[in-house]
């Protein structure tokens, strides 16, 4: 193993930590969101195949809306570790579940009929890898 750096990683290593820019724990807003409060729920789907994502969702938009939560986050991952460049028919340019999740929610009227919005979820929220669901009340 070599532990040298090389020349770009220590200018790249000095110009990050000489930053006045602050660097956003996403990990802590995270867990909160999952355990502060009953109107905000977050699912993670990392991992998730898109059949067994597009299931898992669809259960829980509908969970989460027959118990009056407002705001649900979506983590789906940038797709930066996707194994799809061994498949030819998908772009290595496109995460799976980040595109599929959102559409499938959208062309399903059942969900959307739950929903109010659908927003790409703030950098506390996970950014650009994850999505907000803000859900109408649900009326028995």
């Amino acid at each position: 193993m070599n532990n040298k750096l090389s020349d770009k990683d220590k200018k790249d290593w000095q110009n990050f930590t000489s930053s006045e820019e602050k660097v956003y724990n996403k990990d802590l807003s995270l867990s909160r969101i999952k355990t502060d409060n009953d109107l905000v729920k977050t699912i993670d789907l990392h991992g998730f195949s898109l059949e067994n994502a597009n299931r898992a969702i669809d259960e829980f938009i509908n969970r989460c809306f027959k118990t009056n939560v407002s705001k649900i986050t979506v983590i789906t991952g940038k797709g930066l570790r996707s194994n799809n460049i061994n498949n030819p028919y998908v772009s290595k340019d496109l995460s799976i579940l980040k595109n599929s999740v959102p559409e499938f929610i959208k062309s399903n009227p059942d969900l959307m009929k739950k929903i109010k919005n659908i927003k790409e979820a703030e950098v506390e929220d996970g950014g650009s890898g994850a999505f907000n669901i803000f859900l109408k009340k649900f009326k028995e």
